[in-house]
């Protein structure tokens, strides 16, 4: 299994949640910028992230803490996380 392209689907697919999610117009999970500030770029507030995480939180059978939404800012970060959790 390749690494690399575990972390890019699973970018795509936290993207593809948050355009689902966030009602996002204009934008595909391949023309996301995983790297984009979700809240001064994407304009996403806490209630927004809140929601997110509920529904990674049941993709990935993972539980995100609250304390650690400050640190959630990009997908690619959010990625990231998720992969912690998952070999924790």
């Amino acid at each position: 299994m390749n690494r690399e392209k575990d972390k890019t689907d699973r970018i795509l697919r936290i993207a593809e949640i948050m355009i689902n999610e966030l009602k996002l117009e204009d934008v595909t999970p391949a023309s996301f910028d995983p790297d984009m500030d979700l809240v001064d770029e994407v304009g996403i507030d806490s209630m927004d992230l809140a929601t997110v995480a509920l529904v990674l939180q049941d993709e990935y059978g993972i539980r995100i803490d609250e304390d650690d939404y400050p640190k959630l800012t990009t997908v690619r970060l959010i990625a990231e996380y998720i992969e912690e959790k998952l070999s924790e």
